[in-house]
């Protein structure tokens, strides 16, 4: 007796010889595009159902259907077509309803120099004239984005990375890099940096280790001026925060 298990995502409804052609399309990107790369972009699919001759797909964010229309859709819909000529088209929706999908946060909007200052910056001269370049930490100029080596470990890191340095609003925040020593996390939150600091200095960029940000919290109590720390935290429009694992078991920082 043979037993086959279809481990497929699929919807509620969706015929049985839809799902099939479903496996069998996973089946092909699986051994096309490796392992890793299946298990970061492709595996997470969800098959929606077939409307005339497009197949419905459902991502979990905009960041990744945005990705995947760009990299993998032309190769899934020629895929599908190949096991059912009717298939004309992919058609990728973010599925809003399942508790992994993320909304966008808009990031404050940056004015011209001539308008009149964002609340934020503001508050934060009220703040004993706080600017962030007083708390940032230095930046290697050799961690651009032009320098970093893109591979198949590394691409959705990159990739989101990118999408941060110069999107207004993205669909996911805190964005966290998790990884091996050694292996471009620090090289990545530089070229973040640089990129904004480039490409619209007038937003205010602070990156630091977690060891100083831990530093500053607790001067900050022993000031007992914490509101005034929370404030000149708060009206940066990205905050960056290296070797975060520091912090750890430290509830107050938290």
């Amino acid at each position: 007796m043979r037993i086959v298990i279809d481990d497929s995502p699929k919807a509620p409804g969706v015929d049985s010889a839809l799902a099939s052609q479903w496996a069998q399309v996973r089946g092909r990107l699986r051994t096309e595009f490796g392992e890793a790369t299946f298990r970061s972009w492709l595996k997470p699919l969800t098959l929606v159902g077939q409307q005339d001759s497009a197949i419905n797909i459902a991502v979990k964010t905009r960041f990744m259907r945005d990705w995947i229309s760009q990299h993998y859709a032309e190769r899934i819909r020629a895929l599908w077509q190949a096991a059912n000529p009717a298939v004309r088209s992919i058609e990728l929706v973010v599925d809003g309803s399942r508790p992994q999908a993320m909304k966008a946060r808009s990031l404050p909007i940056e004015r011209p120099a001539s308008e009149a200052p964002r609340p934020e910056a503001q508050r934060s001269e009220a703040t004993n004239g706080f600017s962030p370049e007083e708390v940032s930490g230095p930046l290697d100029p050799r961690f651009t984005f032009e320098n970093f080596v893109v591979g198949k470990s590394n691409e959705l890191a990159h990739a989101a990375a990118q999408r941060v340095a110069e999107a207004r609003a993205v669909p996911f925040n805190p964005l966290f890099l998790y990884g091996g020593v050694g292996l471009g996390k620090t090289h990545l939150m530089h070229a973040v940096a640089w990129h904004i600091k480039k490409r619209t200095p007038v937003r205010r960029v602070i990156y630091l280790s977690a060891e100083k940000f831990m530093y500053q919290f607790i001067r900050a109590l022993r000031q007992k001026n914490v509101m005034i720390f929370k404030e000149q935290f708060r009206s940066v429009d990205v905050l960056m925060i290296d070797d975060v694992q520091f912090i750890t078991g430290k509830e107050s920082t938290q």
